[in-house]
């Protein structure tokens, strides 16, 4: 073959290359990957956990002291970084990283992790970390397993869950690892996250504009997580990348970058953007349209806007709490266990977390909007509070007076109270107001019951109460 020859077929070699596709973009891995923080700097949030001398600091700076590092348990919901935190465990000092799931690990793999960290150890001077994700996952006997390694420090174990640790991890691992509490990332966090990963040439390398209603959607949908911001990024840049019709490429070789809306981040991520800011003034309208809905008795409405408040990102104790006031304030004695069930709900959601607090915010919700409405016991306090701002109510009638002390009964108090359960009816015909109060014409009353729900039953016995309180 000639060198004529041979370069013809290296040019059509080449060509060939050109036209074919690019293996390496089939291949690439994901951006959530490709953006992972190769330096504590790059690290977003966590600053607490992070701080100049915490234990994690130390042990990724590799400053374990003189006994050698210790192993660490870190514990968050997922997207907060804790495989991120473990790899930049493992570059410092040069260690060797060997990670494990423990969905499909057992016994057999940790062993055989720790009789390589040995050799490694002793043969290299090179010390292991062993990053263990799901270690919930994992039994008590697998779990076992770990200890003689993380005892004699022949690992730095990094274990990562997103299950308390307290009941998930036994007391002997927990015992000899450092915990660490990692928090959702905060909107602004995930803000520069995906502003980073736009830029950033391991990213989209600019070759994407990102809208700000889609920047804000993206934020919200991740709910703290910064996996799923990325995952939701990347998928909506192939949206907008389809959406781009085909033309010649311009003569120098540059392109503008392709702008990501939010009808894209829409479509990548199959749900519609919510139209609520928690921040700004919808987040107390769309509050107060929760409210308003449980007060009117529209369990439809009522459930629409609870919905709403959730798909935004929105507290789900926020809401909690504004369906307890509620309770109170808008139900109260026409149904008393509408603040069982709204405080019940409460503590659950505390418990619970999203998903599944939709559901028992849902519960709160239908009861609260179905039970009959009294603002009885709201009116009430305010009434008496009016009353006390406005100087009304003088002191304490002395029959009322505390009489446990030394010297209490020569100053006379206590004299002529009536113990009510010494009473045949259990309740004693005295003066409990003020004078003030207890003579004002027409006679306060800052409770008045409804006719409503069970409030109707009260309202008899309250009735008999004034009569019979007043001596009539």
């Amino acid at each position: 073959m000639t060198d004529e020859t041979g370069d013809l077929f290296a040019a059509a070699r080449a060509e060939s290359a050109r036209d074919a596709p690019d293996p390496s973009a089939a291949t690439a891995p994901p951006l959530a990957v490709r953006m992972r923080p190769r330096r504590l700097e790059e690290v977003r949030g966590q600053a607490t956990v992070l701080r100049p001398g915490s234990p994690l600091r130390r042990l990724v700076e590799g400053s374990g002291g003189t006994a050698g590092p210790l192993s660490a348990i870190i514990w968050g919901p997922p997207g907060t970084g804790k495989t991120t935190l473990a790899h930049l465990v493992a570059t410092a000092a040069e260690r060797r990283f060997v990670e494990l799931s423990a969905v499909t690990a057992g016994v057999k793999d940790v062993r055989a992790v720790l009789d390589q960290a040995v050799r490694d150890r002793d043969l290299y001077g090179r010390q292991t970390v062993l990053f263990l994700d799901e270690i919930h996952r994992f039994s008590k006997a697998q779990q076992d397993a770990l200890l003689p390694g993380v005892e004699n420090r022949v690992v730095v174990l990094v274990a990562a869950t997103t299950e308390n640790p307290s009941f998930s991890v036994i007391s002997p691992l927990l015992s000899r690892s450092v915990l660490v509490t990692l928090e959702p990332l905060a909107d602004a966090d995930l803000g520069d996250l995906l502003d980073a990963a736009v830029a950033d040439e391991r990213g989209l390398a600019g070759e994407y504009a990102l809208a700000d209603d889609a920047r804000a959607h993206l934020v919200r949908l991740a709910g703290g997580d910064a996996r799923r911001a990325l995952t939701s990024l990347e998928a909506a840049a192939g949206v907008a990348q389809d959406a781009v019709p085909p033309s010649a490429p311009p003569p120098d070789g540059t392109r503008e970058p392709v702008t990501v809306t939010l009808a894209h981040v829409e479509q990548a991520v199959a749900q519609a953007a919510v139209r609520y800011d928690r921040t700004g003034d919808q987040h107390y309208d769309v509050a107060s349209a929760l409210i308003k809905s449980m007060r009117g008795s529209d369990v439809d409405a009522a459930l629409h806007w609870l919905a709403r408040m959730l798909e935004a990102g929105e507290d789900p104790r926020f809401v909690a709490r504004r369906i307890v006031i509620s309770a109170s304030e808008d139900v109260g004695m026409a149904d008393p266990t509408a603040l069982q069930t709204a405080v019940a709900a409460m503590h659950a959601v505390a418990q619970v977390g999203m998903p599944e607090a939709r559901i028992i915010l849902a519960q709160a919700v239908v009861h609260n909007a179905l039970a009959p409405k009294s603002n009885a016991a709201y009116a009430g306090i305010n009434a008496a509070i009016a009353d006390v701002r406005a100087g009304r109510g003088g002191t304490v009638p002395v029959h009322l007076r505390g009489s446990g002390y030394a010297g209490a009964s020569r100053l006379g108090h206590g004299d002529g109270y009536v113990y009510a359960h010494d009473e045949p009816d259990g309740v004693a015909a005295q003066q409990y107001l003020p004078d003030d109060l207890a003579h004002a014409d027409p006679p306060t009353a800052y409770y008045r019951p409804t006719d409503r729900g069970f409030e109707e039953r009260l309202s008899a016995r309250w009735r008999w109460l004034s009569e019979r309180l007043r001596g009539r």
